[in-house]
């Protein structure tokens, strides 16, 4: 028996240390295949479903190989569960003194410099923002990391952040009067000098970006990373290798042009002027993007004189600032930084409308205030891979939802992992006698006008035989809105909203509650676990698949029919079926849990490739008739 093995023993270190542990053969299997891959070096792709209990299963042998590993996980709440929950449970068991490090973004840390800079700069939006910088240097008196996720009154939405952190752009480096106690680089310098640390995709990312261009890197090399929640990485990746220019960086770089100019120079009285001229011509910009928020194609707006106008007006303005901060560079580091970020800012919209970038798809989004251009790459798979091969290591990539249709290719084909290992293992829950599944009969198709009322109808059937406790995810806002108009005035139950408070409050409602329904959209369809008799039911409008009037969504559709791909079996489909299993996963988060799954959409059985969404799924009994999920849901409130 190896040392993996034993501690995973009924009798091990895992079960004598951890309240609850049960010996899992699949979490098992994992573990070895994770301690092969760290100690050949080599490449894994691993699916574990849901209950496998995989963060136990990658953080033993990553603890007990030896080696400097990297684990990144898909998001910051899960980064600070895995850092400050599962890894001291599993060290403890294990009794290793490995050095750990956490690790985050440098807008996840307080920067003491800007803090010092807004309480000197005093104009603030109102008087919430002036609390709120109270509490923040409050809390800078006692913090020992910096890391903004600590101070819950001041929540990391909050606008005043923006003020109190810096960006890759504004950060003046060593040269920064509160370098010697800056938070960041404390973190880094404990990363540099641990055996294991815990980042999360962006960072991750933007770390492989940075080396992608021949900059420095922010990671330590490592020779194993460990990418939980790996399904998201092409999307994230694709943010990351590519361009955004924003009207916020603009913004940003004024007001400190303006607090650093009349800190370190104010005797040139062109400069402004300088400044009113780009905050106008990037006001004027955005106007000319049109109203409301909008997410579409450079194309729609790029014959369009008042864009072009704008944006000349703007690239002429922002040259007009450089050009003014170039001899007062000198003068401080505050403008010696300004100087050459105008000069980035300059670059950067230089370069999106060149467009000379091939493989990449221009495209741009509106808020109220707001907008950004984008450049995305279409494939990341090759500046991916060119990474693997300069840093060789052990890449494990794991998640609950990786295949489609029991195959990786999908996966593998968008990261560029041509060689690789490959294991699946199934939930260990019984979703046979604990699930089950309803299409109900005689839906119009989901493009029919008379589809949303058809669908809420018999939603409406199935929430009042779960009595509440459900999650009715949408793939729309639109829908998700006429769903919350409609439901206000025929259900009996406490009904939450997506949009109509934090996701965290709605989720702690929810469980408080015990029979409340929510309607969420894209962020309630992962990383969301409710376990117990409070979730019950998860019903779905749609088959999840993209809107191929996104920009993103179309170029990728076009550069495949151009290459001679077959743009909805390689991309529309694989990337519908793993979103549809996440939303799936939401059901059954424990081996105690039981619930029904009520997916509304017609194609799941009426067109062929349904046959892909159903192979996909757990194996749990399925229906399409509404007195059998009457009789299962009384059942489980019987067992109850």
């Amino acid at each position: 028996m190896s040392e993996i093995e034993r501690y995973f023993e009924p009798e091990g270190a895992l079960a004598q240390s951890i309240d609850g542990f049960q010996t899992r053969e699949e979490q098992l299997a994992l573990a070895q295949a994770v301690e092969a891959a760290i100690a050949k070096g080599g490449t894994l792709v691993a699916e574990a479903g849901t209950g496998t209990g995989k963060t136990f299963a990658y953080l033993l042998p990553a603890l007990c190989s030896g080696r400097r590993v990297v684990i990144s996980t898909g998001t910051r709440t899960l980064q600070d569960q895995l850092y400050q929950k599962d890894l001291p449970l599993v060290r403890q068991a294990l009794d290793l003194p490995v050095r750990t490090a956490l690790l985050k973004g440098r807008s996840n840390y307080l920067c003491l410099y800007r803090l010092d800079r807004a309480e000197l700069d005093g104009r603030l939006e109102s008087r919430e923002a002036a609390a709120d910088l109270q509490a923040i240097r409050q809390w800078a008196s006692r913090t020992r990391t910096g890391d903004i996720a600590e101070l819950s009154d001041v929540p990391a939405e909050q606008p005043i952040w923006i003020r109190a952190t810096s960006t890759v752009d504004n950060c003046l480096g060593q040269e920064c009067p509160q370098f010697g106690e800056c938070f960041l680089m404390e973190a880094r310098r404990r990363a540099q000098e641990a055996e294991l640390v815990v980042v999360n995709h962006h960072l991750l990312m933007a770390d492989m970006a940075l080396k992608e261009g021949g900059f420095g890197e922010v990671l330590p090399a490592a020779d194993a990373y460990v990418l939980d929640e790996a399904h998201q990485l092409p999307d994230i990746a694709a943010q990351f290798f590519g361009l955004n220019f924003s009207s916020r960086q603009i913004m940003d770089l004024l007001r400190d042009v303006t607090a650093d100019y009349l800190s370190e120079a104010g005797d040139v009285p062109e400069m402004t002027p300088a400044i009113e001229t780009v905050r106008r011509a990037t006001q004027d910009l955005r106007l000319a993007l049109g109203h409301g928020k909008r997410r579409e194609a450079w194309t729609e707006v790029e014959d369009d004189p008042q864009v072009a106008d704008g944006l000349d007006a703007l690239e002429a303005a922002l040259s007009e600032l450089q050009s003014l901060l170039e001899p007062l560079a000198a003068r401080g580091k505050g403008l010696e930084s300004s100087h050459r970020r105008a000069q980035e800012l300059g670059a950067l919209l230089g370069r999106f409308r060149a467009n000379e970038e091939e493989g990449s798809v221009r495209w741009f989004e509106t808020h109220a205030q707001s907008f950004l251009l984008r450049l995305t790459p279409l494939d990341v798979g090759a500046p991916f891979h060119r990474h693997m091969e300069r840093h060789p290591a052990a890449w494990i990539f794991t998640s609950a939802t990786l295949s489609v249709n029991r195959s990786f290719d999908h996966f593998r084909r968008r990261l560029g992992l041509d060689e690789a290992d490959e294991l699946q293992l199934d939930s260990p829950f019984d979703y046979g006698n604990n699930a089950l599944l309803y299409a109900p009969k005689g839906l119009p198709a989901p493009n029919m006008p008379a589809y949303d009322q058809a669908f809420l109808r018999e939603a409406l059937v199935v929430l009042r035989a779960s009595r509440g406790r459900a999650f009715v995810l949408f793939t729309s806002h639109r829908a998700l809105r006429h769903a919350a108009e409609w439901l206000r005035e025929r259900l009996d139950y406490p009904l939450l909203v997506q949009g109509e408070a934090a996701q965290h409050v709605l989720l702690e409602s929810f469980r408080q509650q015990g029979n409340a329904v929510l309607l969420g959209t894209a962020s309630f369809w992962e990383g969301v676990d409710v376990k117990g008799s409070a979730l019950s039911a998860v019903l779905i409008d749609r088959l999840p698949f993209a809107s191929p009037g996104d920009p993103v969504t179309r170029a990728r559709i076009d550069h495949l029919r151009r290459n001679g791909g077959n743009p909805f079996v390689d991309f529309q489909l694989p990337n519908a079926v793993i979103t549809l299993r996440q939303g799936v996963g939401r059901l059954i988060r424990d081996e105690r849990d039981t619930g029904v799954l009520m997916i509304g959409d017609p194609r799941l059985t009426t067109k062929s490739y349904g046959r892909q969404f159903l192979n996909s799924l757990p194996a749990m009994a399925r229906t399409r008739e509404i007195s059998i999920v009457r009789a299962f849901l009384e059942s489980e409130e019987t067992v109850e």
